[in-house]
């Protein structure tokens, strides 16, 4: 997004709904910027970003709940087209005079969708479609100079429109797949009634993302935090060509990363990009800190204050460094915590960073999703084993540890976990997973080895399919590769004598089980 385009970008409300991130991934898949805000960010700072579109999300309240989550009531006086989705449908209505209240059935599911009044939402779309509703409300009677465009069987309103004040609603949910005309509508939503042309590419975050870089950092000396994963790397490669021999890359290797890991870093950017790396062995002091922790959270604040704290003893080494670079994400700002997204977990470089620090982060890539990174390292050149690499947190292993981190459990787990991935690869399943990895909880169980009893470790498999790890389905491996697995990790891994698999989604679950 060059800083001529940054008017065409889309605002999405957050009041709280299970889809609200989802909302802003559909716009961006429509080469349309979008960002998710809090819904009471004062209009004054709203107005200012001059958003050429604005989207109300769901939420889990009523619209007539005291205190119910209510944005400020000049966002419909900007001039800017707005589109409320479900809650925000809902408040469209309260807003503007209609009546919503629990009607005689609610809707969850799937519903046939019918369009009863032309609408540029609904252009060039069936008149009957099939639709994703979650709502307990609903709006049984629109605002004054509001237009009933959709029922369902149920719904007397299931979507509405003031076109002269370019207001808009719908109650189902165009942004889950369920619904089949979604994503039709949310473009004719953007380019139809919000006049937003589709430019959002992966060329225009480059060049937006290196202004940004040079902006913020100037003739100033900067290191990267590499990993060796997409997220890292495509920082790395986006600040190298905003400040070229201003960046130093720097790998920590804690001791907690796969098998063969950190060589295969160190060979990846000395040989292939020719960024001056520092490879720094740090196994002792971070094992050394986490021993005996068990809670998940402390480990990652634990992990992220040493990575810190030795980014910062290497940029002393270096000379006058003022500007870390990392490789955060979207997803890893959400699940950390943000006033209307609980916080799930701390990631190592956002919840997990220490309060006080030498540095000035830089993070190229917090505005992105995973699906949209990978896109940007493929126009970068990085090679598919780094573009398509799984994801692979930053903690390592020690959060696929369930307990304490000694280096007998990340000895078995990484023979485990290499194994896992040499089998998922044999049958061409790596790309089709989002993730496929091993646990080892800390407890042993009751087996029997060539006829003796054992009491070992068990390891448990997790393999997920996502678009963007906000939500994850467990994954239908075959029964041909668990048997293989399972008989391989049993007999090649001392200290194993159970192979489990984990068949939970997220939600309820998370993808890692810390």
């Amino acid at each position: 997004m060059r800083r001529e385009e940054e008017a065409r970008r889309v605002l999405v409300l957050d009041f709280g709904g299970q889809y609200a991130q989802l909302i802003a991934r559909r716009v961006r898949e429509c080469r349309v910027y979008s960002e998710l805000i809090p819904y009471d960010t004062p209009l004054a700072r709203i107005a200012s970003a001059r958003p050429a579109g604005i989207i109300l999300s769901g939420g889990p309240r009523s619209v007539n709940d005291a205190g119910a989550p209510t944005p400020d009531p000049g966002i419909l006086e900007l001039g800017v087209p707005v589109l409320g989705i479900c809650y925000g449908l809902q408040l469209l209505a309260r807003m503007n005079g209609g009546r919503v209240a629990r009607p005689e059935h609610a809707e969850y599911g799937g519903m046939t969708l019918t369009v009863v009044a032309e609408s540029p939402l609904f252009r060039d779309l069936p008149a009957e479609q099939a639709c994703w509703m979650s709502h307990a409300d609903a709006v049984l009677e629109p605002p004054p100079g509001f237009t009933v465009t959709a029922r369902s069987r149920s719904l007397p309103v299931a979507a509405m429109e003031n076109a002269e004040k370019r207001l808009y609603g719908v109650q189902f949910h165009p942004e889950v797949r369920h619904t089949r005309y979604g994503q039709d509508l949310l473009k004719n939503f953007l380019y139809g009634v919000c006049d937003i042309a589709p430019t959002w590419t992966p060329v225009s975050i480059i060049e937006e993302a290196v202004e940004r870089i040079q902006a913020q950092v100037g003739t100033g000396r900067v290191i990267c935090g590499l990993s060796g994963g997409v997220d890292s790397s495509v920082a790395a490669l986006l600040t190298y060509r905003a400040v070229g021999d201003q960046l130093t890359c720097i790998f920590v290797d804690h001791g907690l990363m796969r098998k063969g890991e950190g060589e295969e870093v160190e060979n990846a950017f000395r040989h292939h990009f020719h960024v001056p790396l520092v490879h720094v062995r740090a196994q002792e002091r971070f094992l050394g800190r986490l021993a005996g922790v068990t809670d998940p959270e402390g480990k990652r604040k634990i992990i992220g204050e040493e990575f810190i704290r030795t980014f910062e003893e290497e940029a002393r080494r270096l000379g006058d460094v003022r500007f870390l670079v990392q490789g955060t994400l979207y997803s890893d700002v959400i699940e950390s915590g943000t006033r209307d997204a609980a916080k799930i977990k701390s990631h190592h470089n956002v919840g997990g960073l220490p309060e006080e620090m030498d540095f000035e982060l830089v993070e190229p890539l917090r505005m992105l999703f995973k699906d949209e990174v990978r896109v940007v390292g493929e126009e970068l050149g990085l090679p598919e084993s780094i573009v398509w690499r799984q994801p692979f947190p930053g903690p390592g292993l020690a959060i696929r540890i369930i307990g304490d981190v000694t280096e007998e459990k990340l000895a078995i787990l990484r023979e485990a976990d290499a194994i896992l991935l040499e089998e998922v690869r044999r049958a061409g399943l790596y790309r089709e997973l989002w993730q496929s990895f091993a646990v080892l909880p800390s407890i042993r169980s009751v087996g029997v080895m060539g006829d003796e009893r054992t009491y070992a470790y068990p390891i448990v498999i997790r393999a997920v399919t996502s678009d963007d790890a906000m939500t994850a389905d467990w994954a239908r491996l075959p029964y041909e590769l668990l048997e293989r697995v399972s008989s391989r990790i049993i007999n090649e891994v001392p200290g194993v004598n159970r192979v489990a698999l984990d068949i939970s989604s997220k939600p309820p679950s998370t993808i890692e089980w810390e």
